[in-house]
């Protein structure tokens, strides 16, 4: 087994792996500095704090399994407690996320039946990949379907037709704060699989679904445990192949002059929301850091 991940294995990541000659690839992803820090921004209570971990894990393995140069979005829109959760990651490993909730809602929820229906209820999971002005941005749209966020995106997968996948998520609260992990499995078409016949292709498909479904959620979130040995302990029987590593870093990208950009643009009228004793004042929903203007430097110019 190969692996490009160097001598004390980085905290957070996504680890590509393909199952040799099984015309299978999948991504292990792990989070702990990141997922603690972009949750500990914001007082989440545990229930929304779960449910966003996961979606960061989701977030990672989706975006690693594409091509792009720019910002992958996964974003829910729902109907219950949890209005809205998003999550973005650059094609440089730059994650942000956040979630809008209803605190009083959320709380008359016991943590142990804080399920996905429950907190999310009727609402949708989308896809966003925004590659900058100049190209299209792509996106990919599905009903939330399911009890968790695994079962809603192979619901989509589903739907779509273009690619067979499975995943698995996990996320805790430990000593040391929240942990996310997640694996992805990517059936290969089978064109590019020209050496084994459909049957055999379907069989080597469903054991490595069976397999990653062995996976425990310790083994997944534990960072004392190397990927790499859980991969092999997973698939090792099949021949499994580890690629280098993709390091994953919480990194907001708000800045004082992107947020002045923006309330220049805005009309007057727009701003009365902002004003607090004679400025304004914006707080970033991502990693609520707070930007304030004098709000003289925004009003028209007077003759």
């Amino acid at each position: 087994m190969r692996t490009g991940l160097p001598a004390g294995e980085q905290r957070d990541f996504i680890q590509p792996f393909s199952i040799e000659g099984h015309g299978v690839r999948g991504r292990l992803v792990r989070l702990s500095d990141v997922a603690d820090r972009i949750i500990q921004q914001h007082a989440y209570p545990d229930s929304v704090a779960r449910l966003l971990a996961e979606m960061m894990a989701l977030t990672a393995v989706l975006a690693a399994a594409l091509k792009y140069d720019g910002v992958f979005t996964l974003q829910t829109k729902g109907e219950g407690p949890v209005k809205l959760m998003v999550v973005d990651l650059t094609s440089h490993g730059a994650m942000r996320g956040y979630a809008q909730f209803d605190h009083e809602q959320v709380a008359a929820i016991p943590l142990e039946q804080a399920s996905l229906p429950r907190l999310h209820g009727k609402g949708y999971l989308a896809f966003t990949v925004d590659q900058g002005q100049h190209t299209d941005r792509y996106q990919g749209i599905v009903e939330m379907e399911g009890a968790t966020l695994s079962d809603c995106v192979h619901h989509y997968f589903r739907q779509s037709e273009q690619l067979q996948a499975g995943f698995k998520i996990a996320a805790t609260k430990g000593e040391e704060g929240w942990r996310a992990g997640a694996i992805m499995l990517q059936r290969l078409p089978q064109e590019s699989v020209t050496e084994m016949g459909a049957e055999i292709a379907d069989d080597a498909w469903r054991r490595a679904f069976v397999l990653m479904a062995s996976c425990t959620d310790r083994e997944l979130l534990d960072i004392e445990v190397p990927a790499t040995d859980v991969l092999y302990r997973l698939f090792h029987e099949d021949g499994v192949r580890a690629f280098k590593a993709q390091g994953v870093e919480a990194k907001c990208r708000c800045s004082r002059g992107r947020v002045e950009t923006v309330l220049k643009a805005m009309r007057p009228d727009d701003l009365a929301d902002l004003q607090v004793d004679g400025r304004l004042e914006v707080t970033c929903e991502f990693c609520n850091s707070r930007y304030d203007f004098p709000l003289a430097d925004f009003l028209p110019a007077r003759n």
